[in-house]
């Protein structure tokens, strides 16, 4: 293994870690938010879907850490679960929350999106192709994901703007 190649395996290892916590931290995001999502099937729908998508996801990751002679890094998660957990407690049901979810998602699956090409760049630069397969098929996954929200925000929050004034929802916030 050559100088780079070791640089890279390094950064990959770590890497992964962060991105089996993000993982882990997702599942907890999505769940909260599915349980939220009572009155909007539409968006429930899909996020549930994710959810087993991310669950899939963090088992995968943690089989490339394991694979690579690693463990997952149960500070990060701890951390990654605290972070969600008091975003989701503190985050008091709001009239306009739909809307608020379907952001935090879409920011969210950004992020997830960016992970995830930096991960098959070193994964290549490390030649672990199994681990790039990996990411590169939860690539896949999180721009789906992104793809979908990114064409239903428009319709959700129209949706929310006709439903909420009918409801004589007038929230001037």
């Amino acid at each position: 293994m050559n100088l780079s190649m070791t640089y890279a395996a390094e950064h990959l290892m770590d890497w992964l870690r962060d991105a089996h916590a993000m993982e882990e931290q997702a599942e907890l995001l999505l769940q909260t938010a599915c349980d939220r999502l009572g009155s909007h099937p539409v968006l429930k729908a899909r996020l549930q879907a994710h959810h087993q998508q991310t669950r899939e996801q963090a088992r995968m990751l943690s089989e490339c850490i394991h694979r690579r002679g690693g463990s997952t890094s149960g500070g990060k998660e701890v951390a990654g679960r605290m972070s969600a957990m008091v975003q989701s407690l503190s985050a008091r049901p709001a009239s306009d929350e739909v809307i608020n979810v379907a952001m935090t998602c879409y920011a969210f699956e950004h992020y997830e999106v960016a992970t995830y090409r930096v991960m098959v760049a070193v994964a290549e630069m490390a030649q672990d192709p199994q681990t790039r397969h990996v990411c590169e098929e939860i690539l896949r996954q999180e721009e789906a994901t992104l793809g979908w929200l990114a064409e239903h925000l428009g319709v959700l929050t129209q949706e929310f703007l006709a439903l909420s004034k009918n409801a004589g929802g007038d929230d001037k916030r």
